[in-house]
This record gives structure tokens, sequence and C-alpha cells, in this order.
């Protein structure tokens, strides 16, 4: 960042010395410290010590020519804008200049408008400069912001994670105190959802993307934990899965879960007798578009259609309407199937 308080370090680099001088005398009044090389080797030294705000650098000079030294210059540590000067007639030179990387260029005469012209150029220069390092440290701000967002969403979801686990395990406990079977097993389903939704927010805080979730690696988890927790002494049916790679928001990972839960606890139910075994299905695949179907399906009973009255509370059924709701879709079920097969497409 330039120092304001103190005069701006130009390098002017050109082989005519009294040229040299009269751009020191002129820029010396507007405030300028200006220090000349008289070469591009000297300049390009010069420079490599450090601490200039611009540089304008001549083209043609003995040794080597301005457009040489140019890439040398630009590639220092640190290295300041350079302006390129060229004569009146050499239009190619200036854009071969800008093309390399200089800040801009200045067509040179002995005339005052010279001088002029020069000052007007370095001014830009580090105008473009002293606004281009603003806008990187904004850039670096704003990804230092939104680093520490990050982190703290992270720690957010872990502790809600944590949170809800210690809930799970509250309600585990007061379950074993419960002999009613059917107070326990409201318990048990309560715990069910509970564990749906922690384990969105333990993915979350896993994972190095805070605003979505990998569809098929959470089911492939939320499956194992429903076996373990419908069925840990392996009396229930076996749970399959069939998913393929889909990313979706926390939000549709969060109801996502919560159907899945729900029908595949209501599959265990009702699907198959106590120690019959069978298969409950969960299928996770991409549609036509920006489209997704989840099925779950058993090979039970089925639901008869002539039975309006829903088993068990209802309150399962009120559970999906209103997660299915939040996705904009509803759940359909598949009267041609033998068992039940229930199946919800959504938007990606």
């Amino acid at each position: 960042m330039i120092d304001l308080k103190r005069p701006v370090r130009l390098l002017y680099v050109d082989d005519d010395r009294a040229l040299s001088r009269l751009v020191q005398k002129e820029l010396g009044r507007h405030g300028y410290d200006v220090v000349c090389a008289g070469d591009g080797d000297e300049g390009l030294r010069l420079m490599a010590e450090g601490g200039w705000d611009v540089c304008a650098l001549d083209h043609y000079m003995p040794g080597r020519d301005g457009i040489d030294v140019l890439p040398e210059m630009i590639a220092l540590p640190d290295a300041p804008p350079v302006v390129y000067v060229t004569g009146a007639q050499e239009g190619s030179l200036a854009v071969a200049a800008l093309r390399a990387g200089a800040a801009d260029y200045v067509i040179k005469d002995v005339s005052e408008d010279f001088t002029s012209l020069l000052r007007s150029a370095v001014d830009d220069a580090l105008n473009r400069r002293r606004l281009q390092r603003e806008n990187e440290q904004a850039q670096a701000e704003v990804a230092a912001a939104r680093d520490r967002a990050e982190a703290m969403l992270r720690e957010v979801n872990h502790r809600v994670g944590n949170s809800l686990q210690l809930v799970s395990s509250f309600i585990s406990l007061q379950a074993r105190q419960l002999k009613d079977a059917g107070a326990k097993g409201a318990l048990r389903e309560a715990q069910v959802r509970i564990e749906a939704v922690a384990h969105v927010h333990r993915r979350l805080y896993t994972s190095g993307d805070m605003a979505t979730v990998a569809l098929d690696e959470y089911l492939r988890g939320l499956i194992d934990e429903l076996g373990q927790s419908l069925g840990p002494d392996g009396s229930s049916p076996d749970l399959r899965l069939e998913a393929e790679p889909l990313t979706v928001s926390t939000d549709q990972a969060v109801s996502l879960g919560v159907i899945v839960s729900e029908l595949v606890t209501n599959a265990v139910k009702y699907a198959y007798a106590p120690g019959q075994g069978g298969e409950i299905r969960v299928r996770l695949e991409k549609a036509d578009g920006h489209r997704a179907v989840l099925t779950v399906e058993d090979d039970g009973p089925g639901i008869d259609p002539a039975d309006d009255k829903p088993k068990g509370t209802g309150l399962g059924r009120k559970i999906i309407a209103a997660m299915a709701g939040g996705l904009k879709s509803a759940l359909e079920f598949d009267a041609e199937h033998k068992g039940v097969r229930a199946r919800l497409a959504f938007d990606l």
C-alpha cells in the first residue's frame, strides 16, 4: 500500500540524460521523488532493491531494449506498475509492452507535453494498482469472513448433532423404564425421527460443504442406523439401499431423511409378521431433467384400498405429508405392486 504522506518514488529508466533530468525536475515539482537509471540492466538492479511505487521504462537503450527488460521487472516480487515509453511512430511496440504487462504507455518527445502525459500515466497506473490491491484485500477479507462463518456453522452443526443425540439417549433411557408396549413403540418412533435429523447435522460438521448433503451417502448411514435401532436383534426385515450419487440442500436432506425413516418404520411394523423376515428396499435414482425419485417398497400384504383408516395413530402419515409438502411434492403409492411401493419425485 502506498504511503500518501511521503513522495511517490518513481524509477525513470532512459539513456537520454537530458530528458531524464527534465523528468526529474518537472515531476519533482509535483512532489515525486524521481531516481534515474541509464540503461535497462541498471534499472532492473535498482528495481530489485525495492521501495518503488512506479517505474517509467524507455524502449531504445544500449545493451537491452525496454521490451527485453520489462518481463524481468514485472516478475520481481511486489513489482510496481511499469509505464512504457515509446516513440511517436511505435504503436506496435506500445501494444507489445501492454501485452507483456505494462500498466500504460506514453509517447516520448522533448516538449513539456511529455512530462505532463507521463505524470498523468503514472497517476493512472498508481490509482489502478491501489484499486487492485484494495480489491484483493476486500476479497481476502470476504474469504476470511466466509471461512469464519463456515467454521461457526460447522460448530453449530456439531453441537446440534450432539444435542439431538443426547435427546435420543434420554428417550432410549425412558423407553427402558416403560412396561407398556404401545408407549415404548411411540418413543422408539420418536427416537428414529430425531436420529434422522441428527444424522444430517453429523454429516454437515464432518463435510467441507456446509450448504449441501450427498444424499446417497446420507441415506446409506441412515439405513444403517435404522437397521440397528429398529431391529437390533436381527428379527426385523433386511433393509436394502440402491442410491445414485445425488447432492441436495440441507433442508431437502432433512425432509427426505424423515420420510425414509417413517416409511421404513411403517414397513417394519406392518409389512411382515414377527420373525417372518423379508426385505424393505430403498431406491434413489435420477429422473429426467433436474428431478429425482425416492422409492421405498416391501413385499408385504400391501394397502387395502377399501380401508381408509390408517394403521396406528396416523401421525406418521401427517409427518410424511408435511415433509413432502416442503419438497413441493407428494407421496404416491403404486397400486400394481404386490406389497407397498411408495414413490416421491422431487426437484434437485
